[in-house]
């Protein structure tokens, strides 16, 4: 019987020629990045080891991107801690150039790659065929010291994609509406696989929005079949794969879904979790305080020149405040040669520097009590952008900013 795409990156990096969902296999990893969330408790645990090791600093990406620029005593300690143990162990190091996600995405992740990252949102680089997935601090020291961990096989769900997306509506759309079909346990500890010529159509700022949402339906990661436009991205960054995996015809799969691109609508999740999607009309018209364009799921160049298409000759709504944060350093100066930056600063909107900023909630653009936000962030839990009485919508960038500008919820061809 053949294998999935899961199934033969974990075949790979762990040395055997097959494995089966439910098998529990050592592996090798490719690469283990960490953020300033959580690298200060994995510097202390490592700290208390009797030989501490690192078993291959070369594989380690460290990314401060969290809290950007540091915004507390204690957080400039932490991100002190990680800085100086980062550079006194040659640990590639990155600060100030955006978030985890996206610059592991532009500078790192092949496909074919078996990564851990102590992010939950890992899955993301399944948009280049690579198996990642978030790990606590325990797991990632125990990678980092022996370079090997454990992998439980996870069933794969598979969704053939034909058709095209509509004008107006965005892959954000699309993975929103699969997470509310699903719902949040849909897809535990599976590994939710894309393909089928739909996918063709879909760009890879598209298929990274898809796969970094899949742990919003419990998957261990999301996968992208490889294409010529995965291997022209790569090539555009002077990067070749590992491996090329594609399913096998005859893989077994838990569940099978086939979806028509052109179907799908704008929607937004509502309060207070991912999975609680409507369409978006059915929002209409809800007051909103603040808007937020940016997080590693929708803040790349795609996501603000439609965000910018819609801004110019417009302004924010009054007593609306309205957050566009670049996913990363590469994504900011290409926004700015554009005269993307200027779209939103002359319609009153609030260019930030990349960082997780509203998405990650402890920061930038924190809302009060009582407050609405709508945002392309990643989670709308209570109290995930501030106050735990405030409230988060979740929608895609053309919504978000429609929004800003109009003051409640709505589509962009309700302007």
């Amino acid at each position: 019987m053949g294998m999935t795409m899961a199934e033969k990156i974990i075949a790979s990096a762990a040395g055997k020629e097959e494995v089966r969902a439910g098998d529990i296999e050592t592996v090798e990893l490719d690469r283990l990045m960490s953020n300033d969330g959580t690298t200060h408790l994995t510097i202390d645990m490592y700290n208390g080891l009797k030989h501490p090791r690192i078993a291959d600093v070369k594989k380690l990406v460290w990314i401060v991107d969290h809290n950007v620029p540091c915004d507390s005593v204690k957080t400039a300690a932490s991100q002190k801690k990680m800085r100086d143990f980062a550079k006194a162990h040659g640990i590639a190091f990155h600060e100030g150039e955006g978030i985890c996600h996206q610059i592991m995405m532009e500078k790192y992740v092949r496909p074919g790659e078996l990564i851990f990252g102590a992010d939950s949102h890992t899955c993301m680089y399944g948009a280049l065929g690579a198996f990642g997935t978030g790990v606590g601090c325990t797991d990632y020291l125990y990678a980092m010291v022996t370079g090997h961990s454990w992998v439980l096989v996870p069933e794969t769900l598979r969704f053939n994609l034909r058709g095209k997306l509509r004008e107006g509506v965005t892959a954000r759309d699309f993975i929103l509406t699969v997470i509310g079909k699903i719902r949040a346990n849909g897809a535990n500890y599976c590994s939710m696989e894309f393909g089928g010529e739909g996918l063709g159509g879909l760009t890879i700022s598209d298929r990274a929005s898809i796969c970094n949402l899949c742990v919003e339906a419990g998957a261990k990661t999301g996968l992208c079949e490889v294409d010529e436009r995965t291997l022209l991205y790569l090539r555009e960054r002077g990067r070749e794969p590992k491996h090329v995996f594609s399913p096998d015809p005859d893989a077994k799969y838990r569940e099978v879904y086939d979806i028509d691109l052109s179907e799908i609508r704008p929607v937004v999740a509502k309060p207070h979790f991912v999975d609680n999607v409507v369409p978006a009309e059915q929002c209409s018209g809800t007051h909103i305080d603040e808007a937020f364009l940016g997080s590693c799921n929708s803040g790349r160049i795609e996501d603000l020149r439609r965000a910018a298409e819609i801004v110019r000759g417009r302004h924010v709504a009054p007593w609306v405040r309205f957050l566009v944060v670049p996913a990363s350093r590469e994504v900011y100066l290409q926004a700015l040669e554009e005269g993307i930056l200027s779209d939103f600063m002359t319609a009153g909107a609030m260019v930030m520097t990349p960082n997780c900023s509203v998405c990650w909630g402890s920061c930038q653009g924190v809302i009060g009590a009582g407050e609405t936000l709508i945002s392309t962030g990643t989670r709308n839990f209570k109290g995930r952008a501030g106050h735990r009485d405030s409230f988060v919508y979740l929608a895609s960038c053309e919504t978000v900013t429609a929004s800003a500008l109009k003051g409640e919820i709505c589509t962009a061809d309700a302007l």
